[in-house]
């Protein structure tokens, strides 16, 4: 079972680190350039550059991924600079993109699996394809499934691929599935092999400052809970949850989580007392490097029509505005015609869309 980051640490101690080192491990989920010595060569370093996500930073090392998804462990004692990449330059003119728009879908694949992460991952090895396989006792097709590497995917053995993907998840007792890009060489490829597509979504992404106005009176009117772990009140008005470790886990995962809820008797005009009548509205955000991520946006039936859900997305956007996150995205449902609408008034826009492949039935 691999480590995963947790919580984004409020600070870093660098002491004993040179000058150059402007990076600390608050900084998970950033896009980072690290510098390190790779050997000695007639009594002189020999260094080399990484490029990538900060992922972790801890037990004396630092885990950097690249665009290609390979990860790349750096001992500290190695380091002799670091600094804050800024993300690719946006296109200006006739083809100008905004912020929020630029980046591949393989990269917010890659920012929403890190704000959803399964208690288990592991990579395939070449000839197949190196996937991220991903799994967390069934909470979830996401945390449960295959990330392809999209670049990758043309120039790998996709039926060796397949075959690896079926073998791990059946000795996890779980069936093999794959989120995959819509329209992309890994969907064509294993429609070819039979696999059956379902799970139809689409990402949306817009400008964090969109959301920070939306609702925000209502945010401070209604007394909006924030807090790191959900509560069982909250795991109810979720309703997806069997079994509550494993929801807690996965829930809880990502470099900085954020659970808002809006206690049922407050949004009536109650005191809001914990437990009272349970929640009204809830809502998850994950705060990974300027990504603000949503989900788990529920309002009860009764409270509906009242703003509560741009509401909590509000709160959790100002709390994710305070750890330096200026986009969102989020995850919904393709045929979700109320959360959509919702989303659209909101400033979402789509980015891209994807679904899930499941390996034939022998």
């Amino acid at each position: 079972m691999t480590d995963h980051v947790g919580q984004r640490p409020s600070g870093g101690d660098t002491r004993g680190f040179p000058d150059s080192l402007a990076i600390t491990p608050s900084d998970l989920g950033r896009r980072v350039s690290v510098r390190r010595v790779l050997d000695i060569r007639d009594g002189r370093p020999v260094y080399g550059d990484v490029l990538g996500t900060l992922l972790d930073w801890r037990g004396g090392r630092l885990v950097v991924e690249s665009r290609d998804g390979s990860r790349v462990e750096i001992a500290e004692e190695s380091v002799v600079a670091g600094k804050i990449v800024p993300p690719a330059p946006v296109r200006r003119g006739r083809r100008a993109v905004a912020a929020h728009l630029a980046p591949s879908a393989e990269e917010l694949q890659a920012v929403g699996a890190r704000g959803w992460p399964a208690l288990e991952t592991a990579r395939l090895a070449a000839p197949a394809a190196p996937w991220l396989l991903r799994a967390a006792r069934g909470f979830t097709r996401r945390a449960n499934s295959a990330l392809a590497v999209e670049d990758q995917a043309g120039s790998a053995d996709l039926g060796a691929t397949a075959r690896r993907l079926v073998e791990w998840y059946a000795d996890r007792g779980l069936p093999a599935l794959a989120q995959v890009v819509d329209g992309s060489p890994a969907a064509a490829g294993l429609e070819e092999l039979g696999w059956g597509a379902e799970g139809h979504a689409v990402l949306r992404t817009a400008p964090l400052s969109a959301l920070l106005t939306a609702g925000s009176e209502g945010a401070a009117g209604r007394g909006v809970r924030l807090e790191r772990t959900p509560s069982d009140a909250w795991l109810a008005e979720y309703g997806k949850v069997s079994d509550p470790e494993t929801a807690r886990a996965v829930l809880a995962g990502g470099p900085s989580v954020w659970f808002a809820s809006v206690p049922a008797g407050e949004a009536e005009g109650g005191n809001g007392e914990d437990g009272e009548d349970g929640c009204a509205a809830i809502g998850r955000c994950v705060v990974d490097g300027r990504w603000a991520g949503f989900a788990a946006v529920e309002v009860v039936p009764a409270a509906r029509r009242r703003g509560l859900a741009s509401t909590v997305m509000a709160a959790l956007a100002e709390r994710a505005a305070q750890e330096g996150a200026d986009l969102a995205y989020l995850q919904v449902e393709a045929d979700n015609g109320p959360a959509a609408r919702l989303y659209d008034k909101l400033g979402f826009a789509e980015h891209h869309r994807y679904h899930y492949r499941r390996a034939p039935q022998d």
